[in-house]
């Protein structure tokens, strides 16, 4: 049996991800699981909440799966997917797929281009159509300082274990992303251990890249990956 842990995103929710946990399960015979972290949700409640519970929480989730399956994948989106990495160096994990994955954070240029967006539909009375603005003003105003520190933390204690990783990884990211910039994919391809590793870039994608106008593609990518034969040695 094979399972497959898809891990959500730093102020998200299962529901980051589940459009391609839904197109694996209509596309395999996979055991999928997309926990919520602790603090996280469609609800957030992240104060109090220590950047170690959110990797223990994943690390649970994991070794249930393992415990049933002969094979187990993890995905990881944004700061998931730094989670991600981590049990790729600590559990025996056959494959790791990265997408928008948080190494860095923040992208200024493209922030620019989608704050611009968004000031225009405002002058047009259309600001509450905005896609970008509808996804993110809920978190603005509920996430603590404190549990953003706790986001850094999390980043400052995962990037140095990326050159443990020594599965086949392929990382995914949006060109037009504006909170993790391009950049971030580059540093993933070349701190990670592993030499089966492959890049794919989505051109117009935003952060949200399984919400993107191009996921028909990125999830066919993911799909062919994971099915891939090949083993890294």
């Amino acid at each position: 049996m094979i399972g497959c842990l898809c891990i959500h995103g730093f102020t998200g929710a299962p529901s980051e991800i589940e459009p391609l946990a839904q197109y694996l399960q209509e596309n395999t015979n996979w055991s999928l699981v997309i926990p919520t972290l602790p603090g996280h949700g469609e609800t957030l409640d992240l104060k109090g909440v220590q950047y170690n519970q959110w990797i223990e929480h994943a690390e649970n989730e994991l070794k249930l799966l393992l415990a049933k399956c002969d094979t187990v994948y993890v995905i990881g989106f944004s700061m998931g997917g730094l989670i991600a990495s981590y049990l790729a160096v600590h559990y025996p994990i056959k494959k790791l797929v990265l997408l928008s994955a948080a190494a860095y954070y923040v992208n200024p240029r493209q922030l620019r281009v989608d704050i611009g967006e968004m000031v225009r539909d405002a002058f047009k009375g259309k600001l509450f159509e905005n896609e970008l603005y509808n996804r993110y003003k809920r978190k603005l105003k509920e996430t603590p300082i404190a549990a953003t520190l706790q986001f850094r933390k999390l980043v400052a204690s995962t990037r140095p274990l990326l050159s443990e990783v020594r599965i086949p990884t392929l990382i995914a990211q949006g060109e037009s992303d504006g909170i993790v910039p391009p950049r971030a994919a580059e540093y993933l391809y070349h701190h990670i251990g592993t030499v089966n590793k492959k890049i794919l870039y989505l051109k117009d994608a935003k952060h949200l890249i399984c919400h993107s106008h191009e996921r028909d593609q990125l999830f066919f990518q993911v799909l062919h990956f994971l099915h891939g034969k090949r083993d890294d040695k």
